[in-house]
């Protein structure tokens, strides 16, 4: 677990440094309402990917990985060939929906026909993005992680270093050409360490093809409706704002939540890669799933809480250093949101054992419930007090979403976390919640003192209860002792 996440935690720090950059040439180039608009056209391409790529993304991963765990390389050959077939398919598909309904996506979107154009040109990505997606699958179900980790990194780089001149040259009217020019190089990239694996080729016929992706499809489309759920909600929401608000606000909302899902929220995507796979080998054996679980809610809170405490002293100084003043007023939605992080950090860890046991009708029902309450959630926050207010609704949603969490695996399978687990969970809780009261603190010469203290101690008690189940001290000395030879 620790090993995976090294490197792909690695990886996302890298990144995130990217991410970084190109945000804050986004923010000086094109400003609040660039950014609104650029959220805007790339929700909208997630959303009718959602529909249209069955959930491939993430079934498809089990197929593989179990096919790998058997040994033989004709039935790895012929899942790899079957998913393949279904990219290609999946991909054209939402291709062909965006080009039909450009207009009416212009129109709903925006309140205009001004970007049918703009769907138009982007609807080709949806096609490049699910190819690419299938190259990462692979890479993710043979379990490559070196090459996954590259290949979303050089990827990334080289995405930015071709699209930031684009927004110094051409501002707003590069959005649409920069959308296109990053999914052909994520392409690119995915194909080429996607040849590096040596996968047996197989002449699949048409009947193993139906059978094989009969199953891959049907979990796939259950999952592939929890994330439409999921995009549904934010997307309504996104509307919502740019109704009430304006294009500028929805800038506004997507570079806090830049901020909390992406440079937080990478230790959930470094850890997802690795821990899926993990716990779909043990689903059967519900002992190995509790075990499983609670080491993973374990290891993802004691690494994200000091991350969390970090982000509430500094937020102000970090929004102004990932963008640029114009996006100050984000700060307090911010530091409520990112407390909801260590709430998500326990009910995500959760949510995979309904994925890995392949419970689908559960998934909806959760999917149908959860998001609901999200969309509520925030609109009720947005309503009462604004951007702030979504930050609080943020923390009121993930409790809500653990406790429902905790009483269905309890109900189903008889999960529970041990008294070790809460006790770390409330400390943890505990030490948010103080950092957030310190970001009250008016002066600034008694709360940056506060908060490097509460830092310290922080990374100090992290490192304290991560000992006490990696020995972490050993690992170092045993690191040292190699070198020194």
């Amino acid at each position: 677990m620790v090993k995976a996440t090294s490197i792909l935690g690695g990886v996302q720090f890298f990144q995130i440094i990217i991410q970084i950059v190109r945000s804050k040439f986004i923010a000086i180039f094109l400003g609040t309402t660039g950014m609104g608009i650029a959220s805007l056209l790339n929700s909208t391409l997630d959303l009718i990917g959602a529909f249209t790529n069955l959930g491939l993304n993430t079934s498809a991963i089990k197929n593989v990985s179990v096919a790998n765990a058997s040994g033989d390389v004709n039935k790895v050959g012929t899942i790899v060939t079957v998913l393949r077939k279904l990219i290609w398919f999946t991909g054209i598909l939402g291709t062909i929906i965006t080009l039909i309904f450009s207009s009416w996506l212009s129109e709903f979107t925006f309140g205009n026909s001004e970007f049918s154009f703009a769907f138009m040109w982007i609807s080709i990505t949806l096609l490049f993005k699910q190819l690419t997606t299938g190259q990462l699958v692979i890479l993710q179900g043979l379990h490559k992680i070196n090459y996954l980790a590259k290949a979303n990194l050089v990827g990334s780089l080289i995405g930015l270093i071709v699209t930031v001149p684009l927004y110094y040259f051409f501002q707003i009217d590069a959005i649409v050409p920069a959308i296109i020019i990053t999914s052909i190089i994520s392409l690119i990239v995915s194909k080429y360490f996607s040849l590096k694996v040596d996968v047996t080729k197989v002449k699949v016929s048409g009947k193993k093809t139906i059978e094989e992706s009969k199953a891959m499809v049907e979990m796939g489309v259950m999952i592939s409706l929890n994330g439409i759920f999921t995009m549904i909600a934010a997307y309504f929401l996104k509307i919502y704002i740019s109704n009430i608000g304006g294009v500028e606000i929805v800038g506004l909302y997507t570079a806090g939540f830049a901020i909390v899902n992406t440079y937080v929220g990478m230790i959930f995507s470094a850890m997802a890669t690795d821990y899926y796979p993990r716990l779909s080998a043990v689903n059967t054996d519900n002992d190995l799933v509790q075990e499983t679980v609670e080491q993973q809610a374990l290891i993802v809170l004691l690494i994200l809480i000091p991350i969390i405490v970090v982000f509430l002293i500094f937020s102000p100084l970090l929004i102004q250093f990932f963008y640029s003043n114009k996006f100050i007023p984000i700060v307090q939605m911010v530091n409520f949101a990112i407390i909801g992080m260590a709430f998500r950090a326990v009910s995500w860890s959760l949510g995979f054992i309904l994925l890995a046991k392949g419970e689908s009708k559960l998934l909806i029902k959760t999917g149908v419930g959860f998001n609901t309450v999200f969309f509520l959630c925030n609109i009720s926050g947005y309503m009462l007090m604004g951007l702030t207010g979504i930050g609080i609704s943020f923390i009121v949603n993930y409790i809500i979403h653990l406790l429902g969490m905790l009483l269905i695996t309890k109900y189903k399978y008889s999960f529970f976390f041990s008294l070790t687990f809460y006790k770390v969970f409330l400390v943890s809780l505990l030490i948010c919640f103080i950092g957030l009261g310190i970001t009250f603190v008016s002066n600034s010469l008694l709360r940056y003192p506060l908060g490097i203290v509460l830092i310290i101690s922080t990374i100090y008690y992290s490192f304290i209860e991560l000992d006490k189940r990696l020995n972490l001290r050993e690992i170092y000395l045993n690191f040292r002792l190699k070198n020194n030879k």
